[in-house]
């Protein structure tokens, strides 16, 4: 992996070709190209998951790729079926519908993929 040098006090970061993009993905920086209820693809880190108690079983999921982040929702019958990516993943794929409200664009999620795995290939042996 290359490393872009920085401030000092700044950990170095790594170029956006160095990330492993997923194939067919969509990357945030793209959702406002596709018309609502558009069937897409995203992927990236997970850097938030939320099971409010008012939320009725819906889980909130943030992801984030080298270009933003991108909201993703959960129903709760996509979750038991995807119950361990959900728990357990730290790299996802998901596959849903784009939505957009109130200056909002979340996915509501139909598949979801736990491509961790893929964190290995960021990782040079030394």
């Amino acid at each position: 992996m290359q490393i872009i040098s920085t401030s000092p006090g700044m950990r170095p970061a790594a170029r956006h070709s160095d990330w492993p993009r997923p194939p067919a993905c969509l990357t945030a920086g793209r959702l406002d190209e596709p018309p609502v209820n558009a069937r897409i693809t995203v992927a990236g880190l997970v850097i938030l998951r939320q099971r409010p108690g008012t939320a009725k079983g819906v889980i909130f999921v943030t992801l984030e790729d080298e270009t933003g982040v991108v909201n993703i929702i959960v129903w709760r019958h996509i979750y038991e079926r995807f119950r361990r990516a959900v728990i357990a993943g730290r790299m996802l794929r998901v596959t849903g519908r784009l939505q957009r409200a109130h200056s909002v664009t979340h996915v509501l999620a139909e598949q979801i993929e736990d491509i961790s795995p893929m964190l290995d290939t960021l990782v040079a042996p030394v």
